[in-house]
């Protein structure tokens, strides 16, 4: 069965282009220009991954993300923020509001691909591992339902931030570093930065410590990287 992506883009040649060599290494493609649109086809259609547009009609990129991230049939689907701005601002903004990874114009399509395959490849292993993980009776993961709970109430994590957090448990109390946990998580052939390591951690404490500036669970160890105490 083939893997399914939905392409979202205003600029019809950049569509074109994506669905063309995604088509030649085996996707499924399906495409808009609109950013509307896009939230009609992802909420009637199930979609293996999202590439999706900062700057689009209507309804920008960040827009689109956010309410597919805080929709719970698609909070889970992959999305690859693609946009021709390169500001850091932009970048952290699309992380911040659930995007799973980032790409900006032009890019080769090398590139993509590897990102595309890197980042199916990590949902693809999410299913291999069962059973539930209890933390100091006060945070439960549950690993066949990619679902964590705190306090018996349900934490919204995205995909990356439940991996990072799977595995920061697994092994407790060892150190990675920032790019131990890029090449984990986000794949060998991912060509982002350590900064996406940052921004996931972060948005990680605010959702499972009493107090993010004093972390009870991920500790920092400066100048090398994070731990699950």
């Amino acid at each position: 069965m083939y893997e399914k992506i939905l392409v979202v883009d205003d600029e019809e040649h950049i569509v074109e282009l994506l669905k063309y060599n995604l088509e030649a290494n085996g996707y499924a493609i399906k495409s808009t220009y609109s950013g509307r649109e896009a939230l009609n086809m992802a909420e009637k259609e199930k979609f293996d991954l999202i590439i999706l547009d900062l700057m689009l009609p209507e309804i920008d990129g960040i827009e689109v993300c956010k309410r597919l991230k805080e929709n719970s049939d698609t909070a889970n689907v992959p999305i690859i923020m693609l946009t021709a701005k390169s500001g850091e601002i932009d970048k952290v903004l699309g992380l911040e509001i659930g995007a799973d990874d980032y790409i900006t114009k032009p890019f080769s399509v090398r590139e993509l691909l590897a990102r595309v395959r890197a980042l199916l490849r990590r949902v693809s292993k999410k299913t291999e591992i069962k059973g539930k993980v209890i933390i100091d009776k006060r945070i439960i993961i549950d690993l066949d339902k990619h679902e964590v709970y705190k306090d018996d109430k349900l934490v919204d994590l995205t995909l990356k931030e439940f991996e990072l957090l799977k595995v920061l448990l697994e092994s407790k109390g060892k150190v990675f570093s920032r790019d131990m946990l890029l090449n984990m998580i986000w794949g060998y052939d991912y060509f982002g930065e350590t900064r996406t390591v940052d921004v996931h951690i972060r948005n990680l404490r605010k959702k499972i410590e009493d107090d993010d500036k004093n972390p009870k669970y991920i500790e920092t160890v400066r100048g090398v990287g994070y731990k699950f105490k």
